[in-house]
Formats: C-alpha cells, structure tokens, sequence
C-alpha cells in the first residue's frame, strides 16, 4: 500500500493538482458556488409543494404554480446566474474587468436562447379558430427557461469561454476603444467592452439565428449519454468515488477537482429529478439515481471518506494521541468537516487508513446505489446545505423519506464495521510510540 501511494503521490497528485488550478475549472467552479446561496433556497420549494404527506400534498395542490415560483426563478434561472459568476472569474483571473467578463458571458449564453412573440402565436391560434384563442392576454415576446437552467450549463461554460476570451484578445491587441484619462472609470470600461460585445453578439447571432445552429441541443445530445453513465450506472457512480478518496489519501482535494468537471453535470440531475417530481412521477421513479446530494448525504458522512465512522471510533481509543483527535473532530464531522480529522490522524498519506477511507466509501455508494435504483429510498430532489447532519440532510433531500436517515445511520455502522481492523492495527502502532515515549522519559 505504501508503494501505491508514494506512485499516487508521484505520478497521479501533480497532473490533478495542476487541473484544479486550471484557470476554466476554477471560474467554474467560482460560479455555480456564486450561485448556490439560490439553488439551495429554491429547491426547498420542491418540497412545500410536493410534500410527502398525502393529506398535505392534497392541501397545496391548489397553490402549487404559486409555490413554485421561487424555485423557477433560482433553480430554474440558474444557468444565468452561474454564467455572469463564472464569466467574472475567468476575467479576473486574467486580471480584466470582471463585470464587463460576466456581462459578456451572460450575452452570448442568452443570445443562444430565440424569444418568442407570444402575440404571433395566440394571432396564429385564431385564425385557426382554435376555441378560446381569443380571450388569451399575450405577454408579447418571452424568453424560454428551458435553457436557462441547469440544462443550458455546458452552453454557459462555453459562452464564458467565449466571451471572456474575445475581450482577452481584443484586449491584448488593443483593439478596444480606448477613452480620455478624464472619463470616469465605469463609463471608460464600457466603452473599453464596446467591441467585444459587438463581437460576442454578431457572432452568437450568426450561428443561433442566421445558421439555426441550436448550440444547447447539440450539448445536450452528446451529454446525454453521459448523464445517464455518470448518474445511473454502478461503475459511473462509484468511479467518482474512488477517484475523491485516491486524491485525498495523497493530500489533495479531491472533490474540489473531480468536483469541478462533474458538478454540471450533477445540477443538470437534480433539476431534472426537481422537474420530475414537480409534473407528479413518483419520488421512488426519477431520471437519476446519483446527483452530487447522493454523494453528499449517503456516502460523504462526515466528510469525505465517511470518516464520521472513524470518528467515533476514535473517541474511544486507548491511544491519547487518537481519542484527542476524535473528541475535537467529533462536532465538525456531526457537520460533515472533516479537515481536523484529515490532517489530525492523520488520514493523508496513511497507508494503514487509506484501505478503509477508499474501501468504507465504496461499500455505501453500492449499497445506497441498489437502494435508491430499486426504488425502496426516494431520489433528490433538494441542494440542502452541506453543513447539516447527515440524517437531516438526507431527509430534506429527498423531499421528506423517512428511510432516507435510515440508510445513513446504517451506512455509518457500515463505516465503523469497515474502519474498525485498520484503526486497531494503527491504534497498536500508536500506542506502542506513546509507550516507548513514555519509558524514554522514564529512564530519563
């Protein structure tokens, strides 16, 4: 084991170390989590209106369309949102403008999108004496949400690039419209984006609406597949997880890497799964098993590696060293903060620990996999906050399954059946240096 993880350390580690500072990864990430704080508001909508409680779903049923207006508004914009935020970033980080880098950004993501004249439809209607056409109040020209949320990511992505890319090079070679030094700030960088966005725009307009090219389709079409792989097979959903545990056990961060390409993905999941409960399939029957609240609530418990498991077998070790580590680890694993257990054991580069810290993980993701395909536990369909307890988070998340916190607690219990050899033999190891201290002192 030590020799997988000094070639872990070696070969693996500084490939994906340099991929989590790739400079599109991190605008990515930067702008789904600049809009988290409204994803995780709106999905609790869901649940006011799809409660799980018959009496109460019977209840809201009237109110519903109301209800979920948050929830289409955050969750169902939220490619808007993530584009301005991500386009920002990126723009930073080549030390541009960052608004004029999220405005370009949100341009040409929403240049993708064709209005609709509403007026022309109910006109249409009409004249072909469709029954009621006429009584219709027409809001005018309307911009479809179907791409404005999570569907419409990977197009946002490339737009960002796009956009910020353009003002780069335009920049770069001055071609700009540079104004007087009078001029106050905000107005000279408006002008300074002034042909970059005719740029961004005339372009995007080309190849949306001259050449009909519906970039968000031809995303989705080749994403599909993958979707499905990543979010309902066995091997796509434990593959990410061996992967975050490899990275961890050699120091790196490995959710903020695998995260970081997969995350699009995972949204593109729970909007669907939101969407599906919200047109009345059963919550026992969506489109994904595995959105990235799979992992959080049913796999990651206590942080990455399930180590709230470790944990509380540490509070109980006869070593001083560990039981030290596990009592002032316990209360941020109860809230799935697990860096005080990480760097305290330490986990990292631990060729005793690593076995059950990538082992404990797999075993509950095939367990949780089984029980949520087959039906028996509810999918997700709420981004709760990451910082709640597992049980919790678990039930919010899947719109109130009591079996939900269930299948943690036993999954916790899987973790220290896992963890127990491996944290004795350590413990040995330990308690056997603190002897020899010990007697040193002694002799002393």
């Amino acid at each position: 084991m030590q020799k997988f993880l000094t070639w872990i350390e070696e070969r693996f580690m500084p490939p994906m170390a340099r991929l989590a500072e790739q400079r599109y990864l991190k605008a990515i990430r930067d702008g789904i989590i600049s809009a988290l704080s409204l994803i995780i508001v709106g999905c609790f909508f869901i649940i006011v209106a799809q409660p799980p409680i018959e009496s109460l779903k019977t209840l809201v049923a009237p109110h519903v369309a109301n209800i979920m207006i948050p929830y289409r508004i955050t969750m169902g914009l939220m490619s808007i949102y993530a584009v301005y935020g991500m386009g920002y970033s990126l723009a930073k980080s080549y030390k541009l403008d960052g608004m004029s880098g999220g405005v370009l950004s949100l341009a040409g993501f929403l240049m993708m999108t064709i209005p609709l004249n509403i007026d022309g439809v109910i006109n249409n209607a009409i004249k072909a004496g469709v029954e009621g056409a006429d009584k219709i109040t027409a809001p005018g020209w309307i911009l479809p949400m179907g791409n404005l949320g999570a569907a419409g990511m990977f197009t946002g992505i490339i737009m960002m690039i796009f956009g910020v890319e353009t003002l780069r090079i335009l920049k770069k070679h001055k071609i700009t419209i540079k104004m007087p030094e009078q001029v106050p700030e905000s107005v000279a960088r408006s002008f300074e984006a002034l042909i970059p966005a005719a740029v961004v725009i005339i372009a995007s307009w080309v190849v949306r609406v001259v050449l009909r090219f519906d970039l968000n389709q031809a995303i989705i079409s080749i994403f599909k597949p993958i979707n499905n792989i990543v979010g309902n097979s066995l091997i796509g959903v434990v593959l990410p997880v061996i992967l975050i545990t490899l990275l961890w056990s050699a120091g790196v961060h490995g959710v903020s890497i695998i995260g970081s390409i997969l995350r699009p993905m995972w949204l593109i999941m729970l909007e669907q799964n939101a969407l599906d409960l919200s047109n009345g399939i059963a919550s026992n029957k969506l489109s994904y098993v595995a959105p990235e609240q799979f992992y959080q609530w049913f796999v990651w418990i206590g942080g990455s590696g399930a180590t709230l498991s470790l944990c509380l077998l540490l509070i109980f070790s006869k070593s001083t060293y560990l039981r030290s580590v596990g009592r002032f680890s316990l209360i941020p694993g109860i809230f799935n903060i697990n860096e005080p257990l990480i760097f305290g054991v330490p986990l990292v580069l631990n060729p005793i620990l690593a076995i059950p810290f990538i082992l404990a993980p797999t075993v509950m993701t095939i367990l949780s996999y089984i029980a949520v395909k087959s039906g028996i536990i509810s999918g997700f369909v709420v981004n709760a906050p990451w910082t709640l307890p597992a049980p919790i988070g678990a039930y919010l998340a899947t719109g109130g399954d009591w079996k939900a916190p269930v299948l943690v607690i036993i999954n916790i219990l899987i973790g220290v059946a896992i963890y127990y050899p491996f944290f004795k033999s350590y413990e040995a190891k330990l308690i056997k240096e603190e002897n020899a201290q010990v007697d040193g002192a002694v002799q002393v």
